[in-house]
């Protein structure tokens, strides 16, 4: 092909792709007010949390917090808790921190004695929001102790019997090397 015609070919095809963008050009700016519209109504669902409120198995509360359409919280947040518990006590306020575990995820602490609590966590404005559970808090547990492990010795000397089949091992290899040797000399001479 000549280098006109590579020309030729090239005016061709920018020739297309103008008239391509610009019979989209219409759709994409008939589709810009859609697409702001879409992004407003998360941004008007993002007014709220989503907040589960669970015990942690101990003297604590754990909160993961979510956007109402159930997406992850990506910025901090400063939830409070504040509880009522077994014959009427109180505690809180008291200020969240948000934990390393993961995003949206926060952890109370040790802050509960035993027995059975109303636990009410809040999140301020802008996204304001607010749940209550109710959360049994036990004595913290440790782990029990490991079981100990006797440890034997085998009566037969332990480990001595590999040494023979070694030993038959590089017998073999000292054969075989010595035969391909005699070999190798035979034929050159």
């Amino acid at each position: 092909m000549s280098v006109t015609g590579i020309r030729k070919v090239l005016a061709a095809v920018f020739v297309g792709l103008a008239l391509t963008l610009s019979a989209a050009a219409p759709a994409v700016a008939q589709a810009a007010p859609a697409a702001q519209a879409a992004q407003a109504a998360p941004a008007a669902a993002a007014d709220k949390l989503k907040l589960t409120v669970a015990g942690d198995g101990a003297e604590g509360v754990t909160i993961q917090a979510t956007h109402t359409d159930g997406r992850r919280l990506e910025q901090v947040v400063r939830l409070v808790l504040t509880a009522t518990g077994p014959d009427g006590q109180r505690i809180g306020p008291v200020q969240l921190e948000p934990q390393p575990e993961g995003h949206g995820f926060y952890s109370s602490g040790p802050v509960l004695s035993t027995g059975t609590w109303k636990v009410t966590v809040s999140a301020p404005a802008p996204l304001q929001s607010k749940a209550t559970a109710t959360v049994q808090a036990k004595a913290a547990q440790s782990p029990p102790a490991p079981k100990p492990v006797a440890v034997t010795k085998p009566a037969d000397g332990g480990g001595a019997d590999w040494w023979p089949f070694a030993a038959a091992g590089l017998v073999l290899v000292a054969a075989a090397m010595g035969v391909a040797m005699l070999f190798g000399r035979r034929r050159t001479s």
